[in-house]
């Protein structure tokens, strides 16, 4: 805790003195009402000027450990008694800044007063800013510290704070300078957390998590930086850990955070830099602009992060963050809400984030990212764990919106990746699916699903060291996604590598005990280690937290059928033949069970069905598929769709 020199008799801000003798606050001469904590809690905030206090350091200063109190209540009460006071504002804060999960920073200049000065009659010196109404947001251009609505002189340079410094200790005086500070080491990796919603609107939700989502793509497209992707940041919304803990958790050097208000037409983005293991403040500043310049000040954080952590950009990068166009406001913001029903991972969230990118696109035809939003929604609504549209109906849509977005902007790698993905899983055209997949990284090297796809198109080439390292990368991006742990979990039994399978998987239930797919790849992994029982205990377990999953129930069907319980096994494949999914028929499944029972002739029978229909061949290289693969037909399929298995 910092201390007030003894000379130092009051200190100023805007129109206030806090009389450090008397113990009381002035505004404008006029001694006004404060006292006992909410005063003593404006002292502790002044000392430490710029500076995060925690929660936990008011709470050593203000309540003793022998005082009884209800903490929360009694410094929420305190901090608001302070801010009446000071005619100050939660949201958009000139004095007192509150900084979540962590606790409060006094973000306005001070002067301190010595002996020898004599304070003049302050008569109008700073006027009161006109408070913030529900359809317009203050000027904003260059503020030093999130949220601060008033604009801020620029810091001064060094040599001025010298040579003004040796001025003012000459008169007898103090200033508090604070110079702003510069990272002491290159930045290698940062997670952006959750933007708040300052809006005080529930159903904004969507604005600030797309900006959340846009900044941690715009900072992504840096290939020196590793930027963590949004399933793993979005974890931390509304949490109270602390941001050196959070930074422990993610394994990351820095950590971005901020606010975004959105009030009619206008946005403002609020970012601050902090560096992890010190709890430092590096960076702070305020963007605002119309909605239609949304992705323009989105592309101006970005840039001043990158400065900020003196990453070298390359021409590409610097094109990426300075090129940023003006959008259709009406299209921006169904764009938004398709990526935010994306983001859940669902079939009904798929269904209404095909419904907000076809809006986006509606209103704005060369909207490139839109048609990205497009391409990868249609891309998951054909896979089999969402099994909303059939793979013949969903990945020909991806494919002709992934080739729009190209057209319109060939950088985004999503658009590339998502291309790679339909070339793959429909067309079997595995050498152009792997171009697309080298340029998608290339332009996106911090998009997770890129690595985790990039890494089953090199398993089906027969690389799996290379595709195991590839999903490794994508879970260093997205450390506590319990989807890419699973498959991470899934390509080592793949590449047989059964118990770091198990080890893997283990790790992933503990992020989400009621993940259903890590029940499901326990189970598999299981069966290849013998171990029926507790493979039949796991599937059972995916099925009752996935009802309807052809996939996990013809696994449980297999397991049923080599574990020797034929019976159990019969009567779940007649169930899946009999089926009628709006999807497919179901093919792979039952050939898998088919494979189980030991009847290699119906097992091809169904296996050249799924050909017929444009399976994903992906399935082909689970291990439950290894007693076919000495079978000169089963050798023929693969032949014909491309693979190496």
């Amino acid at each position: 805790m910092g201390e007030f020199s003894s000379s130092v008799r009051s200190v100023r801000f805007g129109v206030f003195e806090v009389d450090l003798r008397a113990g009381d606050l002035k505004r404008k001469g006029i001694r006004t009402k404060l006292q006992g904590q909410p005063f003593l809690l404006l002292i502790t905030l002044l000392k430490q000027r710029g500076e995060v206090v925690t929660r936990e350091e008011l709470r050593r200063t203000l309540w003793p450990e022998d005082t009884f109190v209800d903490f929360d209540h009694s410094l929420g009460s305190a901090i608001n008694k302070l801010r009446e006071a000071l005619g100050d504002s939660a949201t958009h804060p000139r004095f007192i800044e509150t900084v979540p999960r962590r606790g409060y920073r006094f973000i306005a200049p001070l002067e301190a007063v010595g002996e020898t000065e004599i304070a003049p009659e302050v008569s109008e010196p700073i006027p009161d800013p006109e408070p913030l109404s529900s359809t317009s947001l203050p000027n904003v251009e260059n503020s030093a510290r999130p949220g601060h609505a008033a604009a801020r002189r620029p810091w001064p340079s060094v040599w001025t704070v010298f040579a003004g410094a040796i001025v003012l200790l000459a008169a007898g005086l103090t200033f508090f300078v604070i110079p702003r500070s510069r990272p002491p080491a290159l930045i290698r990796s940062l997670a952006v957390l959750p933007l708040e919603n300052l809006s005080g609107d529930p159903a904004q939700e969507y604005f600030s998590d797309g900006m959340t989502d846009a900044l941690i793509t715009e900072l992504g497209q840096i290939g020196d930086l590793r930027v963590i992707s949004r399933t793993s940041a979005m974890t931390y919304k509304g949490t109270h850990k602390s941001l050196p803990q959070i930074a422990r958790d993610l394994k990351v050097d820095a950590l971005v955070e901020g606010a975004v208000l959105r009030s009619g037409s206008q946005v403002r983005i609020t970012a601050q830099l902090v560096l992890a293991d010190a709890d430092k403040q590096l960076w702070a500043k305020s963007y605002e602009g119309e909605l239609r310049d949304t992705l323009t000040l989105q592309s101006q954080v970005a840039r001043a992060i990158a400065e900020e952590i003196r990453t070298q950009l390359t021409p590409h990068e610097q094109a990426v963050l300075k090129n940023a166009n003006r959008v259709n406001p009406e299209a921006y913001e169904a764009y938004l809400k398709g990526r935010y029903f994306w983001n859940k991972r669902t079939a009904d969230g798929l269904s209404k984030a095909i419904d907000f990118f076809d809006q986006a696109v509606k209103r704005k035809p060369d909207y490139a990212l839109a048609y990205a939003g497009l391409a990868d929604s249609y891309a998951l609504a054909g896979d089999w764990k969402y099994g909303l549209l059939a793979p013949r109906e969903a990945y020909p849509k991806a494919k002709a919106a992934a080739t729009e977005a190209i057209a319109l902007d060939g950088t985004l790698g999503e658009a590339h990746i998502s291309l790679a993905f339909c070339l793959d899983n429909f067309e079997w055209n595995w050498e152009s699916a792997g171009k697309e997949f080298t340029r998608g990284i290339e332009f996106s090297p911090n998009y997770p699903i890129g690595h985790e796809w990039y890494g089953w198109h090199l398993a089906s080439l027969g690389r799996h060291g290379e595709a195991v390292a590839e999903v490794e990368k994508a879970a260093s991006l997205d450390p506590l996604s319990p989807s890419i742990g699973a498959d991470l979990a899934e390509e080592l039994l793949v590449a047989h590598r059964l118990d770091e399978a198990v080890e893997q998987i283990r790790k992933t239930m503990i992020l989400d005990p009621f993940f259903a797919p890590a029940h499901y790849v326990l189970g598999q992994t299981l069966v290849q280690k013998h171990s029926y029982n507790e493979a039949i205990a796991e599937l059972q377990k995916a099925i009752e937290l996935s009802p309807g999953s052809s996939a996990f129930t013809a696994n449980l069907a297999y397991a049923y059928a080599v574990s020797g319980m034929r019976d159990q096994a019969e009567r779940i494949l007649n169930d899946l033949k009999n089926r009628s999914p709006q999807a497919s028929s179901n093919a792979p499944e039952v050939a898998m069970v088919y494979v189980g029972l030991g009847e290699k002739d119906s097992a091809m029978a169904w296996l050249e069905k799924a050909y017929a229909e444009r399976f994903s061949p992906w399935v082909l290289m689970r291990p439950c598929f290894n007693p076919m693969r000495s079978d000169p037909r089963f050798q023929d399929l693969l032949h014909r769709i491309g693979l190496i298995l």
